[in-house]
């Protein structure tokens, strides 16, 4: 029987990390399920949801031994599917959010989120030069999912609300794989 675990790993930044450390879980048997990775300033990151056999799991820990002997910081957690199974009726939306850069975007819209019991399943943030002028211009990508007894308009209108007093440009949609 396969474990899933979620195993984040970071490091200064090199040609032949994603080989590498693929290669590792390669050679326990395992596989990755879901993957994030970034060069993020001068350092790799690396989020995966690995799926390895029961019997491989020592393996898999010898391996991230040598990762972190090679100066990677690596965690490695078992992860359990319970609460993924009772948000099965929840709708999933997208949520992208633009504008120019400044401080708290990312916290007022995680907190109207929070407060209207909606969960980020991902989020990508980005600042990158405006076209014209070159000034730092934030851009937000984010999946959530909503409990299916919110209605959307309520917590819609006033996350539009938030962006306004943001100065920032929100786009929300049902999302779909």
């Amino acid at each position: 029987m396969p474990k899933q675990f979620v195993l984040t790993l970071t490091g200064p930044d090199r040609i032949g990390i994603v080989q590498h450390v693929t290669e590792s879980i390669l050679a326990c048997d395992g596989d990755v399920q879901a993957s994030r990775m970034a060069r993020l300033g001068g350092e790799f990151a690396m989020l995966m949801l690995v799926s390895i056999p029961d019997a491989k799991t020592e393996q898999l820990s010898d391996r991230v031994e040598s990762l972190r002997g090679e100066g990677f910081k690596v965690v490695i957690t078992g992860t359990e599917g319970e609460v993924l199974s009772q948000r099965k009726d929840w709708l999933p939306y997208r949520i992208e959010v633009s504008g120019a850069n400044h401080e708290g975007i990312i916290h007022k819209i995680a907190e109207h989120l929070s407060q209207q019991g909606i969960n980020i399943e991902s989020i990508d943030t980005d600042v990158v030069p405006a076209p014209m002028t070159g000034a730092p211009l934030f851009k937000m990508e984010a999946v959530v999912a909503a409990p299916p007894g919110l209605p959307r308009t309520k917590w819609q209108d006033e996350l539009e609300e938030v962006a306004d007093r943001l100065n920032v440009e929100l786009q929300v949609s049902l999302y779909k794989d």
